[in-house]
Order: structure tokens, then C-alpha cells, then sequence
């Protein structure tokens, strides 16, 4: 039976988010209402969008799991030969978005991002599962491959090769941080009239809180 997609609608009634409740800063913002999204128990709070581009404009998106916030910006790790961090080298511009449904919530930031220190990216490799030490190794990312059962064998070569000791971060994997530039907080609301609060970062180094229509 074919889905009648234009019929596909919901109202948006939990709450609202009004310029005198927001935080003057959107890091604190930030901090609060991620925050309530890990007490609400949803699946993957951190699952965030990360859309990049190559130096011609050409994009791509794909879903990261942000592992760090704080004043400095947004932090995540992944292969430094997989196309996202090939477009991010050409082009750092890139842009973050959540999606909280369940509390009718969306944060976008934009930004640029920068490789994070070797040995910030050494510190969170280390506290990663041994399984996930080794896959980092295993897999060159987004590089074709015949079979599942080559990335299978070269974990166990990996593994055999490591065994009773510790496993060094690949020299191609590591973070990037997404230096914010501005960060757009999203409340859905009644009638479609969701609210939108924009912050952008100011020469003087504070931001600037303006209301978008939605």
C-alpha cells in the first residue's frame, strides 16, 4: 500500500524557548539542553549529522557521535583518510546538526574544524574498547573492499599481532574540533511557528542572540 506522505504530520506542543530563558552563551545553551536529552533516555543523544564539502562545493553528510564540547568548540573522531576528513582538509567549513525528535528539539552549528592535538586524540584512543582500537586499524575508511570476511581476517591478524599489549592510535585517526561561528537553537511549536534562536560570534569574541522566523 502506497504511504500518503502529505498526510505524514505532527503538532509540536512540549515547550518553547524564548529569549529571556535562553543562556547568553550558546555553550551553556548547548550544555543544558544536551543535558536534558541524556535524562530523557534517548537513544544516542550524541548522534549528530556532520555535513562537509569539497573545495568545488560538491556535499556529502553522514551521522558522528560528537565525544567533546566546551568553549572551544565540538569534538569528534574518525579516520583522517576517509572522505569526510579528505573534504574537511580541502574545505573546513562544515556544519553539525542534532536532531532530538522526542523532545522536539534541533541544534545547528557551523563552523570550521581543525585537527585536535595528538595527544588529545592519544587520550581518548586509549579509553576507546580493545575491539574498537583494533577496527580503527583494520579498516581503511571509505576505500572499497571484495568482502566483509578481509576486514574479518585482518582484525584477527591485528589482534594476534597485539595480543598482551597495548595498541597504539593508528597515525591516520584522530579528532577534529568544529570551531562554532554560529549555533542555531530549534524548539518546535504550535501552528509551525517554532522557535528559532540564532547566536553568531562577534568580532569582540561574545555572540549575538537574534530570532529567525521559522
Amino acid at each position: 500500500m502506497a504511504i500518503d506522505l502529505q498526510r505524514l504530520r505532527k503538532e509540536y506542543t512540549r515547550a518553547g524557548l524564548a529569549e529571556a530563558d535562553a543562556d547568553p552563551d550558546p555553550i551553556e545553551q548547548f550544555d543544558k539542553w544536551f543535558n536534558e536529552a541524556l535524562a530523557a533516555n534517548l537513544h544516542e543523544p550524541n548522534a549528530v549529522t556532520l555535513a562537509t564539502a569539497t573545495r568545488d562545493g560538491r556535499p556529502s553528510a553522514r551521522v558522528v557521535l560528537l565525544k567533546g564540547y566546551d568553549d572551544r568548540g565540538f569534538v569528534f573522531y574518525t579516520s583522517y583518510d576517509g572522505r569526510k576528513s579528505r573534504e574537511l582538509e580541502e574545505n573546513p567549513r562544515c556544519t553539525l546538526v542534532f536532531y532530538w525528535g522526542e523532545l522536539e528539539r534541533q541544534v545547528r552549528i557551523e563552523g570550521r574544524a581543525k585537527r585536535i592535538s595528538g595527544e588529545e586524540s592519544d587520550a581518548y584512543y586509549r579509553s576507546r574498547p580493545r575491539g574498537s582500537q583494533l577496527g580503527s586499524w583494520a579498516s581503511a575508511q571509505s576505500r572499497s573492499v571484495e568482502d566483509r570476511g578481509i576486514l574479518e581476517k585482518r582484525l584477527r591478524e591485528l589482534d594476534a599481532t597485539y595480543e598482551g599489549s597495548e595498541i597504539p592510535r593508528p597515525p591516520f585517526w584522530g579528532g577534529y574540533r568544529i570551531e562554532p561561528g554560529a549555533i542555531e537553537f530549534w524548539q518546535g511549536r504550535e501552528n509551525r511557528l517554532h522557535d528559532r534562536l540564532l547566536y553568531s560570534r562577534v568580532d569582540s569574541g561574545g555572540w549575538r542572540i537574534e530570532r529567525l522566523q521559522p
